[in-house]
Protein backbone atom coordinates (compact mmCIF):
# COMPACT_ATOMS: atom_id res chain seq x y z
CA UNK A 1 0.00 0.00 0.00
CA UNK A 2 1.10 3.23 -1.09
CA UNK A 3 0.17 6.09 1.44
CA UNK A 4 0.33 10.04 -0.39
CA UNK A 5 -0.28 13.59 0.54
CA UNK A 6 -1.72 15.59 -2.17
CA UNK A 7 -1.45 19.04 -2.60
CA UNK A 8 -3.80 21.32 -5.16
CA UNK A 9 -3.00 24.80 -4.97
CA UNK A 10 -5.89 27.07 -6.48
CA UNK A 11 -6.17 30.86 -7.19
CA UNK A 12 -8.30 31.54 -3.69
CA UNK A 13 -8.06 28.01 -2.40
CA UNK A 14 -5.33 25.20 -1.04
CA UNK A 15 -7.13 21.70 -1.56
CA UNK A 16 -5.11 18.71 0.69
CA UNK A 17 -5.86 14.90 0.48
CA UNK A 18 -4.19 11.78 1.83
CA UNK A 19 -4.61 8.29 0.51
CA UNK A 20 -3.44 5.45 1.38
CA UNK A 21 -3.61 3.78 -2.54
CA UNK A 22 -6.39 5.06 -4.32
CA UNK A 23 -8.67 5.33 -0.84
CA UNK A 24 -9.10 8.92 0.11
CA UNK A 25 -8.61 9.28 3.85
CA UNK A 26 -9.75 12.79 4.36
CA UNK A 27 -9.91 15.72 1.92
CA UNK A 28 -9.21 19.43 2.90
CA UNK A 29 -10.28 22.41 1.40
CA UNK A 30 -8.70 25.70 2.74
CA UNK A 31 -10.66 28.65 1.41
CA UNK A 32 -8.97 32.03 0.69
CA UNK A 33 -10.47 35.26 0.53
CA UNK A 34 -9.04 38.21 -1.71
CA UNK A 35 -8.16 40.06 1.25
CA UNK A 36 -6.14 37.41 2.95
CA UNK A 37 -4.24 36.79 0.01
CA UNK A 38 -3.81 40.77 -1.51
CA UNK A 39 -0.53 41.23 1.58
CA UNK A 40 1.39 38.85 -0.57
CA UNK A 41 2.63 40.76 -4.13
CA UNK A 42 3.15 37.73 -5.79
CA UNK A 43 2.16 34.24 -5.83
CA UNK A 44 5.22 33.09 -4.91
CA UNK A 45 5.30 35.20 -1.74
CA UNK A 46 2.60 32.86 -0.69
CA UNK A 47 4.65 29.99 -0.36
CA UNK A 48 5.68 29.85 2.83
CA UNK A 49 2.07 30.49 4.43
CA UNK A 50 0.19 28.26 2.16
CA UNK A 51 2.97 25.26 3.39
CA UNK A 52 2.26 25.93 6.56
CA UNK A 53 -1.66 25.56 6.11
CA UNK A 54 -0.71 22.16 4.79
CA UNK A 55 1.41 21.02 8.14
CA UNK A 56 -1.30 22.72 10.26
CA UNK A 57 -4.23 20.37 8.61
CA UNK A 58 -2.33 17.52 8.57
CA UNK A 59 -1.34 18.33 12.30
CA UNK A 60 -5.24 18.94 13.12
CA UNK A 61 -6.13 15.51 11.49
CA UNK A 62 -3.26 13.96 13.47
CA UNK A 63 -1.52 12.29 10.51
CA UNK A 64 2.51 12.02 10.85
CA UNK A 65 4.96 12.91 8.07
CA UNK A 66 5.26 9.35 6.93
CA UNK A 67 4.39 9.32 3.33
CA UNK A 68 5.43 7.09 0.18
CA UNK A 69 4.91 10.45 -1.85
CA UNK A 70 3.90 13.87 -1.68
CA UNK A 71 1.79 14.94 -5.20
CA UNK A 72 1.57 18.57 -6.11
CA UNK A 73 -0.67 19.87 -9.02
CA UNK A 74 1.65 20.65 -11.77
CA UNK A 75 3.48 24.29 -12.44
CA UNK A 76 3.04 26.19 -15.61
CA UNK A 77 6.74 26.42 -16.57
CA UNK A 78 7.19 24.47 -19.77
CA UNK A 79 4.75 22.44 -22.45
CA UNK A 80 5.96 18.99 -21.27
CA UNK A 81 3.97 15.23 -22.58
CA UNK A 82 1.20 14.02 -20.51
CA UNK A 83 2.25 12.07 -17.75
CA UNK A 84 3.67 11.85 -14.33
CA UNK A 85 7.05 13.26 -13.45
CA UNK A 86 9.46 13.60 -10.46
CA UNK A 87 10.14 16.79 -8.77
CA UNK A 88 13.35 17.67 -8.98
CA UNK A 89 14.93 20.44 -6.93
CA UNK A 90 16.25 22.54 -10.00
CA UNK A 91 12.87 22.47 -11.59
CA UNK A 92 11.38 23.44 -8.49
CA UNK A 93 14.06 26.58 -8.31
CA UNK A 94 12.83 27.16 -11.65
CA UNK A 95 9.32 27.74 -10.98
CA UNK A 96 9.28 30.22 -9.09
CA UNK A 97 10.32 32.38 -11.92
CA UNK A 98 8.86 31.29 -14.63
CA UNK A 99 6.68 33.95 -16.96
CA UNK A 100 3.12 32.37 -16.05
CA UNK A 101 2.65 33.15 -12.36
CA UNK A 102 -0.53 30.93 -10.37
CA UNK A 103 -1.15 29.70 -7.04
CA UNK A 104 -0.89 25.97 -9.32
CA UNK A 105 2.73 26.65 -9.27
CA UNK A 106 3.17 26.03 -5.82
CA UNK A 107 1.87 22.74 -5.54
CA UNK A 108 5.51 20.62 -6.64
CA UNK A 109 7.63 23.21 -4.92
CA UNK A 110 5.55 22.17 -1.31
CA UNK A 111 5.62 18.62 -2.71
CA UNK A 112 9.55 18.76 -3.13
CA UNK A 113 10.20 20.89 0.08
CA UNK A 114 7.51 18.21 2.47
CA UNK A 115 9.26 15.22 1.02
CA UNK A 116 12.48 16.21 1.50
CA UNK A 117 11.73 15.84 4.99
CA UNK A 118 10.71 12.59 5.06
CA UNK A 119 13.61 9.84 4.68
CA UNK A 120 12.50 7.86 0.80
CA UNK A 121 9.82 9.73 0.38
CA UNK A 122 9.23 10.93 -3.09
CA UNK A 123 7.86 14.10 -4.97
CA UNK A 124 5.67 14.24 -8.05
CA UNK A 125 3.26 16.53 -10.47
CA UNK A 126 1.42 14.89 -12.78
CA UNK A 127 -0.09 16.26 -16.18
CA UNK A 128 0.68 19.63 -15.65
CA UNK A 129 -1.78 23.07 -17.51
CA UNK A 130 0.86 23.14 -19.90
CA UNK A 131 0.69 19.43 -20.71
CA UNK A 132 0.86 19.77 -25.01
CA UNK A 133 -0.60 17.67 -27.57
CA UNK A 134 -1.77 20.24 -30.02
CA UNK A 135 -1.54 19.44 -33.52
CA UNK A 136 0.24 21.66 -35.90
CA UNK A 137 -2.35 23.58 -36.98
CA UNK A 138 -3.93 24.30 -33.27
CA UNK A 139 -0.70 26.51 -33.09
CA UNK A 140 -1.04 28.96 -35.78
CA UNK A 141 -2.42 32.37 -35.00
CA UNK A 142 -2.07 35.31 -37.70
CA UNK A 143 0.81 36.85 -35.77
CA UNK A 144 3.77 34.58 -36.06
CA UNK A 145 5.19 35.88 -32.78
CA UNK A 146 2.33 35.01 -30.88
CA UNK A 147 1.30 31.37 -30.98
CA UNK A 148 -1.38 29.51 -29.96
CA UNK A 149 -0.14 28.05 -26.73
CA UNK A 150 -1.67 25.16 -24.51
CA UNK A 151 -2.23 25.83 -21.35
CA UNK A 152 -5.49 24.29 -20.02
CA UNK A 153 -7.09 22.16 -16.89
CA UNK A 154 -5.50 19.25 -18.45
CA UNK A 155 -5.42 17.05 -15.25
CA UNK A 156 -9.21 17.47 -14.39
CA UNK A 157 -10.20 17.01 -18.53
CA UNK A 158 -8.01 13.89 -18.75
CA UNK A 159 -9.43 12.20 -15.77
CA UNK A 160 -13.22 13.29 -16.18
CA UNK A 161 -12.54 12.11 -20.09
CA UNK A 162 -11.74 8.54 -18.62
CA UNK A 163 -14.01 8.24 -15.46
CA UNK A 164 -17.14 8.89 -18.88
CA UNK A 165 -15.32 6.46 -20.89
CA UNK A 166 -14.84 3.65 -17.81
CA UNK A 167 -18.53 4.22 -17.29
CA UNK A 168 -19.27 3.48 -21.01
CA UNK A 169 -17.33 0.78 -21.42
CA UNK A 170 -15.22 2.40 -24.21
CA UNK A 171 -11.58 3.40 -24.29
CA UNK A 172 -10.68 6.81 -24.00
CA UNK A 173 -8.15 6.33 -26.90
CA UNK A 174 -11.00 5.08 -28.95
CA UNK A 175 -13.49 8.62 -28.86
CA UNK A 176 -13.69 11.99 -29.85
CA UNK A 177 -14.66 13.82 -26.80
CA UNK A 178 -15.34 17.62 -26.45
CA UNK A 179 -14.40 18.65 -22.61
CA UNK A 180 -14.84 21.55 -20.88
CA UNK A 181 -13.65 22.56 -17.74
CA UNK A 182 -15.47 25.72 -16.44
CA UNK A 183 -14.15 27.14 -13.42
CA UNK A 184 -12.14 30.84 -12.31
CA UNK A 185 -10.47 29.65 -15.87
CA UNK A 186 -12.56 27.98 -18.79
CA UNK A 187 -10.98 25.45 -21.11
CA UNK A 188 -12.21 23.59 -23.76
CA UNK A 189 -10.36 20.69 -25.53
CA UNK A 190 -11.02 19.00 -28.51
CA UNK A 191 -9.99 15.50 -27.89
CA UNK A 192 -9.36 13.16 -30.54
CA UNK A 193 -8.31 9.42 -29.58
CA UNK A 194 -7.01 10.39 -26.48
CA UNK A 195 -4.93 13.01 -26.97
CA UNK A 196 -5.89 17.00 -26.57
CA UNK A 197 -4.81 18.24 -30.35
CA UNK A 198 -6.79 21.87 -29.93
CA UNK A 199 -7.24 23.49 -26.70
CA UNK A 200 -7.63 27.51 -25.79
CA UNK A 201 -5.00 28.90 -23.37
CA UNK A 202 -7.28 29.60 -20.22
CA UNK A 203 -4.95 31.22 -18.37
CA UNK A 204 -3.89 34.20 -20.77
CA UNK A 205 -6.88 35.24 -22.27
CA UNK A 206 -7.87 32.88 -25.06
CA UNK A 207 -11.73 31.83 -25.35
CA UNK A 208 -15.00 32.36 -23.19
CA UNK A 209 -14.84 35.16 -20.44
CA UNK A 210 -15.06 34.09 -17.26
CA UNK A 211 -16.27 34.64 -13.62
CA UNK A 212 -12.93 36.55 -13.78
CA UNK A 213 -11.33 36.61 -16.61
CA UNK A 214 -11.89 38.53 -19.74
CA UNK A 215 -11.12 35.75 -22.31
CA UNK A 216 -10.96 36.61 -26.21
CA UNK A 217 -11.28 40.44 -26.65
CA UNK A 218 -11.00 42.67 -30.04
CA UNK A 219 -7.31 42.90 -30.50
CA UNK A 220 -7.60 46.48 -31.69
CA UNK A 221 -9.05 47.82 -28.87
CA UNK A 222 -7.07 46.04 -26.60
CA UNK A 223 -3.82 47.71 -27.90
CA UNK A 224 -5.31 50.61 -27.96
CA UNK A 225 -6.10 50.59 -23.87
CA UNK A 226 -2.49 49.13 -23.25
CA UNK A 227 -1.32 53.05 -24.71
CA UNK A 228 -3.80 54.41 -23.45
CA UNK A 229 -1.96 56.01 -20.16
CA UNK A 230 -4.39 54.63 -17.99
CA UNK A 231 -2.31 50.92 -17.18
CA UNK A 232 0.69 50.08 -16.30
CA UNK A 233 1.56 46.10 -17.67
CA UNK A 234 1.19 44.24 -14.63
CA UNK A 235 -2.27 46.71 -13.74
CA UNK A 236 -3.44 45.39 -16.54
CA UNK A 237 -2.45 41.83 -16.50
CA UNK A 238 -4.59 42.10 -13.18
CA UNK A 239 -7.28 43.32 -14.87
CA UNK A 240 -7.18 40.86 -17.52
CA UNK A 241 -7.03 37.79 -15.52
CA UNK A 242 -8.69 38.47 -12.23
CA UNK A 243 -10.72 41.82 -12.42
CA UNK A 244 -12.99 40.65 -15.88
CA UNK A 245 -15.57 38.86 -16.50
CA UNK A 246 -18.70 38.29 -14.09
CA UNK A 247 -16.51 40.14 -11.66
CA UNK A 248 -16.05 43.51 -14.09
CA UNK A 249 -19.78 43.49 -15.09
CA UNK A 250 -21.77 42.62 -11.76
CA UNK A 251 -19.45 42.77 -8.87
CA UNK A 252 -19.11 38.91 -7.97
CA UNK A 253 -17.43 35.98 -9.42
CA UNK A 254 -20.12 33.86 -7.79
CA UNK A 255 -22.62 32.13 -10.24
CA UNK A 256 -25.34 31.28 -7.19
CA UNK A 257 -25.16 35.42 -6.84
CA UNK A 258 -25.32 35.57 -10.08
CA UNK A 259 -28.28 33.73 -10.11
CA UNK A 260 -29.97 35.08 -7.10
CA UNK A 261 -29.61 38.59 -9.09
CA UNK A 262 -31.57 37.05 -12.02
CA UNK A 263 -33.91 35.70 -9.71
CA UNK A 264 -34.95 39.04 -8.30
CA UNK A 265 -35.32 40.37 -11.70
CA UNK A 266 -31.94 41.84 -12.63
CA UNK A 267 -31.99 41.64 -16.17
CA UNK A 268 -28.76 42.97 -16.85
CA UNK A 269 -27.40 39.98 -14.79
CA UNK A 270 -29.34 37.90 -17.14
CA UNK A 271 -28.05 39.28 -20.38
CA UNK A 272 -24.35 38.86 -18.75
CA UNK A 273 -24.89 35.50 -17.67
CA UNK A 274 -26.39 34.19 -20.35
CA UNK A 275 -23.77 36.19 -22.81
CA UNK A 276 -20.69 34.42 -21.16
CA UNK A 277 -22.79 30.46 -21.48
CA UNK A 278 -22.69 31.67 -25.38
CA UNK A 279 -19.63 32.25 -25.23
CA UNK A 280 -18.46 29.24 -23.96
CA UNK A 281 -21.18 26.92 -26.36
CA UNK A 282 -19.23 28.88 -29.11
CA UNK A 283 -16.35 27.18 -28.07
CA UNK A 284 -17.56 24.07 -27.58
CA UNK A 285 -19.59 23.82 -31.28
CA UNK A 286 -16.21 25.27 -32.61
CA UNK A 287 -13.85 22.46 -31.44
CA UNK A 288 -16.22 19.79 -33.31
CA UNK A 289 -14.08 21.41 -36.73
CA UNK A 290 -11.38 19.28 -35.41
CA UNK A 291 -12.58 16.26 -35.72
CA UNK A 292 -14.67 16.56 -39.44
CA UNK A 293 -17.43 15.65 -37.37
CA UNK A 294 -19.69 16.01 -34.31
CA UNK A 295 -17.95 14.22 -31.06
CA UNK A 296 -19.32 11.58 -29.44
CA UNK A 297 -19.95 13.15 -26.38
CA UNK A 298 -19.39 16.85 -24.73
CA UNK A 299 -18.70 16.71 -21.15
CA UNK A 300 -18.52 19.58 -18.31
CA UNK A 301 -16.93 19.74 -15.50
CA UNK A 302 -15.54 22.47 -13.07
CA UNK A 303 -16.93 24.58 -10.27
CA UNK A 304 -19.28 26.35 -12.71
CA UNK A 305 -21.17 23.24 -13.74
CA UNK A 306 -22.71 22.51 -10.09
CA UNK A 307 -24.71 25.46 -11.57
CA UNK A 308 -28.55 24.18 -12.46
CA UNK A 309 -28.84 27.01 -14.19
CA UNK A 310 -25.71 27.41 -16.44
CA UNK A 311 -25.72 23.56 -17.44
CA UNK A 312 -29.18 23.65 -18.74
CA UNK A 313 -29.11 26.24 -21.01
CA UNK A 314 -25.38 25.25 -22.34
CA UNK A 315 -27.00 21.81 -23.24
CA UNK A 316 -29.83 23.90 -24.93
CA UNK A 317 -27.06 25.30 -26.95
CA UNK A 318 -24.63 22.17 -27.84
CA UNK A 319 -26.96 19.37 -27.12
CA UNK A 320 -27.98 19.03 -30.82
CA UNK A 321 -24.19 17.95 -31.60
CA UNK A 322 -23.50 15.08 -29.05
CA UNK A 323 -25.01 13.83 -25.95
CA UNK A 324 -23.64 15.92 -22.98
CA UNK A 325 -22.20 14.03 -19.70
CA UNK A 326 -22.25 16.28 -16.64
CA UNK A 327 -18.99 16.21 -13.73
CA UNK A 328 -19.68 18.87 -11.62
CA UNK A 329 -16.51 19.35 -9.34
CA UNK A 330 -13.45 18.42 -9.87
CA UNK A 331 -11.47 15.13 -9.91
CA UNK A 332 -8.13 16.49 -9.60
CA UNK A 333 -6.68 14.30 -6.10
CA UNK A 334 -8.38 11.78 -7.36
CA UNK A 335 -6.03 11.84 -10.82
CA UNK A 336 -3.10 12.86 -8.76
CA UNK A 337 -2.94 10.04 -6.55
CA UNK A 338 -3.85 7.09 -9.12
CA UNK A 339 -1.14 8.70 -11.51
CA UNK A 340 1.74 8.91 -9.04
CA UNK A 341 0.74 5.17 -7.46
CA UNK A 342 1.10 4.07 -11.65
CA UNK A 343 4.44 5.95 -11.69
CA UNK A 344 5.54 4.67 -8.43
CA UNK A 345 4.75 0.89 -9.36
CA UNK A 346 6.25 1.26 -12.71
CA UNK A 347 9.41 2.39 -10.87
CA UNK A 348 9.49 -0.04 -8.10
CA UNK A 349 9.25 -2.94 -10.68
CA UNK A 350 12.43 -1.40 -12.35
CA UNK A 351 13.88 -1.17 -9.64
CA UNK A 352 13.37 -5.14 -8.38
CA UNK A 353 14.98 -6.36 -11.74
CA UNK A 354 18.27 -4.80 -11.18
Amino acid sequence: MYSLLIINPGSLSTKISVFHDTTEIFTSNIQHTMQELSRFPSVMDQYAFRKQLVLNELEAHRTPLQFDAVVGRGPLTRAVKSGTYAVTHAMSEATRTCRDQHACNLGCIIARDIADQIPGCRAYFADPGTTDEMMPEARISGVPQIPHRSVWHALNQKEVARIYCREHGVRYEDLNLIVCHMGGGISIAAHRKGQAVDVNNALNGDGPFTPNRAGTLPTADLVRLCYSGQYTEQQLLKILNHHSGLLAHLGTNDPREVKQMIDAGDDHARVVFDAMILRIAQGIVAEAAVFCAPPDAIILTGGLAHSDYLVSHLKQRVGWLAPVAVYAGQKEMLALAENAIQKMKEEDAAANKQ
